[in-house]
């Protein structure tokens, strides 16, 4: 097997069963999340919790704080550096576990993305300065009348992805939408996709958000007071957003916990929706405790070409 994905909406375990599956696997695991790349970001990104070594429960887990706050990290940066770890990995004799939620990630490592020019940092900077004059949503006004199919795929409140389509059509005169090409899933790769009821998940949602709150509003103050403006891409991650404002006094906190709360089930929602059309032939995973998670998980790679779970992992399989 070349690799195994763990998908699925936030606040659905994707890192405990990739853990749970690194040690039955003899395996490593590679984050796919765009909010987890960025240093200084721990609070409100759910990076797990690393040793001295930097292993997460005793696995190695990688692309985690590969980036300032400040910088542009796109799927194109992600699947290069991804891709040269899988390949290290498989070298070791070791499985690549996939790990996140960043839909358009997972698929730029397994797939591959069409060629599409770089990001130029004046386009961006220009960009951003419209964005801050006329707000997000004339940006996406703009991508609409641009490139309509990528307006109808991005939220207009996704100012990041919102930019890079413009640029995209700025340096190529090209719409982006005509860089997506449907691709077919490669031999030797097998795709989880945890799926919990939504009233379930929402529970989870809630409840982490509520916990990470507190701690996002102490880190956001930090990072504003050692100079960031808060409007850097890092800063676009679930719940900054709301904390900077409190920070500034232009919203009360626990207003910004409802808005934090309300965006990432709309979130969810839409993860739950882009992994169920983009990933027909994952193996669905219903949500649980670790162990029943990683026993579906097991059942379904045991058929998988390539895959051999230890001996305790096939006890796990029987009980």
């Amino acid at each position: 097997m070349e690799v195994v994905a763990v998908v699925g909406p936030t606040a659905s375990g994707k890192t405990e069963l990739a853990v749970d599956l690194a040690r039955e696997l003899d395996g490593e695991i590679i984050s796919a999340d765009s909010r987890q790349v960025y240093r200084k970001l721990e609070a409100g990104t759910a990076k797990p919790v690393r040793d001295a070594d930097g292993k997460v429960e005793g696995v190695a887990y990688h692309l985690l704080d590969v980036a300032d706050p400040s910088e542009h990290f796109d799927a194109g940066s992600f699947a290069r550096l991804a891709g040269d770890l899988m390949t290290q990995i498989r070298h070791k004799g070791r499985t690549p576990i996939v790990a996140g939620g960043t839909g358009l990630y997972v698929r730029a490592l397994l797939e591959g993305l069409s060629a599409m020019p770089p990001s130029d940092p004046a386009v961006r900077k220009r960009l951003q300065a419209q964005a801050s004059r006329h707000g997000r949503g004339w940006l996406h006004e703009r991508l609409l009348e641009l490139d309509p199919k990528a307006a109808a795929k991005i939220p207009a409140n996704n100012i990041q992805r919102t930019m890079r389509a413009l640029e995209v059509h700025e340096l190529t005169g090209k719409p982006i939408s005509s860089y997506w090409t449907e691709k077919k899933k490669k031999p030797g790769q097998a795709v989880l996709l945890i799926d919990w009821p939504t009233d379930r998940l929402k529970e989870r949602i809630v409840l982490r958000a509520e916990t990470m709150w507190p701690a996002i509003l102490r880190e956001t103050r930090s990072l504003l007071a050692e100079g960031y403006s808060g409007a850097e891409p890092g800063f676009q991650s679930l719940g900054y957003r709301e904390a900077v404002d409190c920070a500034r006094g232009e919203l009360e906190s626990e207003a910004g916990l409802a808005e934090l709360i309300r965006t990432t089930c709309a979130y969810a929602k839409r993860q739950r929706t882009w992994f169920r059309h983009q990933t027909p032939g994952a193996a669905v995973i219903t949500g649980g405790s670790r162990q029943y998670m990683l026993s579906q998980a097991l059942a379904a790679l045991e058929t998988a070409e390539g895959i051999h779970p230890s001996p305790s992992a096939n006890e796990c399989l029987r009980k």
